[in-house]
């Protein structure tokens, strides 16, 4: 996945501004991002503050090291059904 140029922190001051009258034409103009992308941002950071972030973002962290660990251990048990199956 592409990684964004812009912090969650950064992400969350501009939904704040838009919160508090700016547009969103001009808050995307101003960061150089379409306002589609600002929209998605809304989508998934609206109503945010600092912990509420810091919070989702080990959340984030801890499910990709679970999905890691799971694919590891799907490859073994799949690798041990084919050793078994094979007749000697």
């Amino acid at each position: 996945m592409k990684k964004s140029k812009f912090t969650e922190a950064q992400i969350v001051k501009a939904l704040k501004e838009v919160e508090n009258g700016r547009s969103v034409n001009e808050v995307s103009r101003e960061l150089g991002v379409n306002p589609q992308t600002f929209y998605s941002w809304k989508k998934k950071y609206s109503g945010m503050d600092g912990d509420q972030l810091k919070h989702l973002k080990e959340l984030e962290e801890e499910n990709r090291r679970l999905k890691t660990m799971y694919a590891d251990l799907a490859l073994d048990n799949k690798m041990l059904k084919d050793v078994l199956s094979k007749k000697w």
